[in-house]
Order: structure tokens, then C-alpha cells, then sequence
């Protein structure tokens, strides 16, 4: 079937669409019931279904004879420490893990905070909490105490897992302190915490709270998996509230297993024998989905990498890992390539590598400007794809799905909605838009198997944050519109529209232009208030290492490109070169927090900073431009 005929097939007969793709998956029970649609926008799938996430991710490759095959490979150059485990060994690993689980006294529903690097134990942990039915919530390694404390109190855990530290290129990030603050921080107190003791870093533990990794396995027997009804849940996923209480995202163990499992062939076009790399952090989305879940039930080789594009040891790594495993696909952020292309404009260092065994490089997270796009087609000569999705979706509303049919790139769009996803815009007056017009992006309810059925012990937040602005849709924030052959163009946050002298602009389009500058390594346009015009656009740029030309002359370059090609009606006049942009820790720009800044207004330091320090450099940058009064 070709991608148009399976496409509206998930959207004009969803129920025996997936109902075809759930006999793909082990069931102790299977479903009878596909879609219960009684009680929107809290739909089910797979409602009398009966399975388990860790049966799927590891017995099953074992049942069907391909137990030794390789499921992880954990490299970290930081280290210089690097593993395989075949199925059978993680299982090993996970089912006495799990005991170790139980015999803390954890049960079927209780909740277990993984605050770790990117070590395979935080794998282990995460897979033993499903073979025992726990419901795991992974918190990113070295988050601030009041943000691990918010988590223990919303999730009420029974067990915190951590470790003595996580590395960084040349820093060591202690978490005793970190855990410390938040156990004395967190109302709700936990039973116990098990400290993985890295080699080399060892912390002494206070007994009886505190226990080693190694302890608690000392009597640990092997657990079987358990039986888990469909709509109960596999993981919490914290992602930071506006209100400051953090959003719970919740993921149904049913349509996980179904859909996540379908993606891998499908949108990725990866099969069992394949090696898959997603580059990114088991604290966010794409680690849970495309480091563990998906590619562990779909079976293939997955690789845990404890580095980071550069400085680990340089902008070559993801060439020396990609050749060392035969990597088929990579899958990261856009920020990942800015990063390489910064260093390494020319790609020397690709050319020390053999990359002949890949195929493609999809990138996600955050908008994948063009010439970031180009730069990498250029030097991989592989089809990179930018695609679309989201925490609460969990795997990807736009790609180009590679496994059923190649579509043509279009630069700046993230290609054609995936199957299962309905997505429309929506203007401000809530008519539906036109092909090309723009406003917010929605996806008619219910949403595909495998997304969010609601917020933890937050119904009522679920229906009002996401799917009561636009009735009968979920409400992404994101903006941007559809061209007339059916590509996404995904042109902003919903707070990143500008509104200047009347006219919307998006900020993506601008800054799509600023990218196209040859000295520009990556770049950010916020809004900023204007008594005059409303808000004004400004661009604040970091260069390409070795760049020689002098900074005004750049800029000037920049703001007669935005002229050139979006017109004076951006009223663009300020573009500020800064040494670097400040980011979360998973690749995002904080625009928020510069736009902020720039309007003078309090803001709270966000929790996800990469380094706190940027944004006193910031600040002073906008001072030396006069934005800011000094």
C-alpha cells in the first residue's frame, strides 16, 4: 500500500488500522475492544488488552531465538568505558534488577524516580520498573534539587534510583548534593534510594536510606514480568508547567508497545538486524521513545552514548561511533549539527570515518533550519530529514516515513503527517485555514495509540491546558501552516508569533534567513515590546568557528538579508552577534527567557539551563546594543 492509501486508511478506518498493527506485538491478552470513544477527549485504546513493556523490549526476542543477538551498545567517550549486551544479558540484568525493585517493597503501581547519567543501569532500571509494572518517572541527571523535589512530591515515589555522579566534558556533576537538597526540599519522603556508585567516584551512603546498587542486588532473585492491563500506565514524564508545577505526561502501556514498535519500520525504516543511534538523553522524550522503547521492541540494536557531539573528544565523535557500530540511522537534534558545523564547518574530521553503512539522519526537537539541512546533506550524502513531535505525543505527528515510501524534501518543512495523525490549522477567529495560510496547528481527536490519555492525577489540567481551546482537537502551541501538498510547516511556538504594527510573523522565518548567512552558525529572533509598533524583531547570532569578519559588518549583512527576502515589513534592524546562545540541556533556545531579558521583566532561571552563565553574558550583550537601559 503507498503512503497516500495507508494514510487515509488511519484516518478514515483508525480501529482496523491499528488493530492490524496491534498483531504485531505480544498480548497475554489480546484486544477486543480497539477504541473506547465514550467519555472525550479521555479515549482508549486497546482497552482489554493485556501485556507488558519489558515482555516486548526483551522475552520475546529470547522466545523467538534471538537471545544473543546485540540490544545495547553503550559507548561514552567521556569515560572511555563501552559495552554490549545481547538480549539475554539485559534481561539478566533487568529481571534481577527488578527483584532488587521488589524486594524494596515495590509493587504493581507504585511510582520509582530514575534521577541517572547515561549509564546502561539507567536502562536496566527503567525496564525493571516495567517487568514489575511500576511506573517509572526519569528525571534528567543533575536537574536542580526544588525540580527533583517537585517530582518525588507529584509522583509520590516509593524509591528514588541514582548515582554517585554524572560526567560532562571536563566537569563531574556531583548528585549527592542534588539529592540531598531535594529529599530535605520534597513533602513526600521516600522508602529508599539506591546510589549506582560510579568507578572512581564513590560516595559513602547513610544506611538504612541509602543503599548501593550492589546491595540491592545481593539478594535479589530474577522476576518474572507481570500482567498489566493495556490502559495502565508504563511512565510518568515531567515536563515543566507554566504555573510551576510540572505536567505529568502519562504513556498507556498498550498503545506504546503498538505504536512505538511500528515507527521503528515504518518512519525509520529500521528492521531487527539494523544498528540505530538516537543521540539525545534518557530524561527527555526521544531518549524514552528512540534510545529504549522503540528500537528494543522492535528488536533491533540501540546505542546509549555518554558524550556529546563536540568536545568529547571533538567534533568527529558522531563519525568515530557511526563507523566503529555500522550505524544505519541517527536520530538528534538540530542543535547536535549546529554544534558540528560551528567546529567543523569544512568536515575534516568526517572524512577520517567510514560511513558506509549509513543511510539517514532525521533530526527533531527543534526547528531544523535549511542550511543546517543542506550543510549536513552535503557532507553525508544520505537523505536528513527534519520531522515533528512532541513529549505528549511521544513519537512523530510529521516525517517523511521512510519505511513506506520516500517523499521529496522541502526545505524548512518537517514533510506530511505521519498515519494516525489528523492535523489541521486553526486561525485565531477558530475558522479551519487554508492551504498556506497560518495560525495554530491541532490534531483532530482521539489521538493515535501510544500519545497522552491525560495528565497524571490531572484530568482536569489535561482537558484545559490541551484540548479545550480548539473543541474536538488537540492544541499542539505550535503555529505554522500547510502547503498544497499537504507539507507541515512548523514556523513556531504559539508565543512566538510577533504581532508587528499588525502584522503576524513568525520568528522561524526570520531566523531561516539569518541561518542562510555563510558566518552564521546558528541564530534566535525574539519579539520585544515597541510603544510604536507593538513588538520588534530582533536576531541574535553566534558564528562559525574562524569566522574574520568583523562583527558590524556581519550584522548589517544579516538585517539586508531579512529585508531582502521577508521585506520591510519585519521591520528587522538589530541583529546582535553574542559568542552563544543559551540553551536547555537538550538542545533548546530559551527564547523565552531572552525575550524576557529583553523587555526587562523578572524571570525565574530555567531549570533545564545548560550553563546559568549565558545569560549574564546576554544581558550584557543587550546592554552594549542599547536595548536594554543600563
Amino acid at each position: 500500500m503507498d503512503f497516500k492509501d495507508l494514510y487515509q486508511k488511519s484516518i478514515n478506518k483508525p480501529e482496523e488500522f491499528w488493530k492490524e498493527i496491534s498483531d504485531d506485538i505480544f498480548w497475554y491478552k489480546k484486544p477486543t475492544k480497539i477504541l473506547n470513544k465514550k467519555n472525550p477527549p479521555f479515549y482508549k485504546w486497546f482497552e482489554d488488552g493485556v501485556t507488558n513493556s519489558c515482555y516486548n523490549a526483551l522475552d520475546i526476542h529470547i522466545d523467538e531465538g534471538r537471545g544473543d543477538k546485540t540490544a545495547l551498545i553503550y559507548d561514552s567517550p567521556i569515560t572511555g568505558n563501552k559495552a554490549k549486551f545481547s538480549f539475554k544479558q539485559l534481561k539478566d540484568k533487568v529481571s534481577k534488577f527488578a527483584g532488587a525493585l521488589s524486594n524494596q517493597g515495590v509493587k504493581k503501581g507504585d511510582r520509582v524516580i530514575i534521577y541517572m547519567p547515561m549509564v546502561p543501569e539507567a536502562v536496566v532500571a527503567m525496564l525493571a520498573c516495567g517487568r514489575i509494572g511500576a511506573i517509572h518517572s526519569v528525571v534528567f541527571g543533575g536537574f536542580a534539587s526544588n525540580e527533583l523535589a517537585s517530582r518525588i512530591d507529584d509522583s509520590k515515589a516509593k524509591v528514588l534510583v541514582t548515582a554517585s555522579c554524572g560526567f560532562e566534558p571536563g566537569r563531574t556533576v556531583e548528585y549527592r548534593p542534588l539529592v540531598d537538597g531535594a529529599l530535605k526540599l520534597a513533602k513526600h519522603k521516600v522508602e529508599k534510594v539506591i546510589f549506582f556508585q560510579r568507578q572512581g567516584q564513590e560516595i559513602k551512603l547513610n544506611a538504612p536510606l541509602e543503599i548501593s546498587w550492589e546491595e540491592s542486588l545481593s539478594n535479589a532473585k530474577d522476576t518474572d514480568c507481570v500482567e498489566m492491563d493495556s490502559n495502565e500506565f508504563a511512565y510518568i514524564l515531567y515536563t515543566s508547567g507554566t504555573t510551576g508545577v510540572p505536567k505529568g505526561i502519562v504513556r498507556d502501556i498498550g498503545g506504546h508497545i503498538v505504536a512505538l514498535k511500528w515507527t521503528m519500520k515504518n518512519i525509520y525504516n529500521i528492521d531487527t538486524d539494523d544498528v540505530w543511534w538516537s543521540a539525545s538523553d534518557i530524561g527527555w522524550i526521544v531518549g524514552h521513545s528512540y534510545i529504549v522503547y522503540a528500537p528494543l521492541f522492535k528488536g533491533c540494536t540501540t546505542v546509549l552514548f555518554e558524550g556529546k557531539p563536540v568536545g568529547t573528544p571533538d567534533a568527529g565523535v558522531f563519525w568515530r561511533v557511526i563507523s566503529e557500530y555500522k550505524i544505519k540511522s541517527l536520530f538528534t537534534a538540530p542543535t547536535a549539527f549546529r554544534a558540528i558545523k560551528k567546529e567543523d564547518p569544512e568536515g575534516k574530521f568526517f572524512s577520517k570515518y567510514d560511513l558506509s553503512s549509513f543511510e539517514s539522519l532525521f533530526l527533531a526537537g527543534e526547528r531544523a533550519d535549511p542550511d543546517t539541512i543542506k550543510w549536513a546533506e552535503n557532507l553525508l550524502k544520505v537523505p536528513v530529514i527534519d520531522h515533528w513531535w512532541q513529549t505528549e505525543t511521544s513519537w512523530a505527528i510529521s516525517s517523511n516515513c521512510t519505511g513506506i515510501e520516500m517523499q521529496k524534501t522541502k526545505y524548512g518543512s518537517a514533510c506530511k503527517a505521519v498515519p494516525g495523525y489528523d492535523v489541521k490549522i486553526i486561525k485565531p477567529d477558530q475558522s479551519l485555514a487554508k492551504f498556506n495560510e497560518m495560525g495554530d496547528i491541532v490534531v483532530k481527536l482521539p489521538l493515535p495509540p501510544g500519545t497522552f490519555p491525560t495528565l497524571w492525577n490531572a484530568d482536569k489540567r489535561y482537558e484545559q491546558n490541551y484540548m479545550s481551546n480548539y473543541k474536538g482537537y488537540y492544541q499542539t502551541y505550535d503555529a505554522g501552516h500547510i502547503d498544497d501538498d499537504g507539507y507541515i510547516w512548523i514556523m513556531s511556538r504559539t508565543d512566538d508569533i510577533i504581532n508587528v504594527a499588525g502584522h503576524r510573523l513568525s520568528t522561524g522565518q526570520i531566523e531561516e534567513v539569518l541561518s542562510e548567512h555563510q558566518s552564521v552558525a546558528e541564530c534566535a529572533v525574539i519579539g520585544i515590546k515597541d510603544q510604536l509598533k507593538g513588538q520588534l524583531p530582533i536576531g541574535l547570532i553566534a558564528l562559525k568557528a574562524g569566522v574574520t569578519k568583523d562583527n558590524d559588518t556581519i550584522s548589517k549583512e544579516c538585517i539586508q538579508m531579512v529585508r531582502d527576502k521577508v521585506g520591510p515589513v519585519a521591520a528587522f534592524k538589530i541583529a546582535i552577534v553574542v559568542k552563544r546562545l543559551p540553551k536547555t540541556r537538550s538542545g533548546k533556545v530559551l527564547r523565552g527567557t531572552i525575550r524576557k531579558i529583553a523587555d526587562q521583566e523578572e524571570y525565574k532561571m530555567p531549570a533545564t539551563i545548560d550553563d546559568p552563565a549565558i545569560l549574564t553574558e546576554i544581558t550584557e550583550d543587550l546592554k552594549k546594543s542599547n536595548i536594554l537601559k543600563k
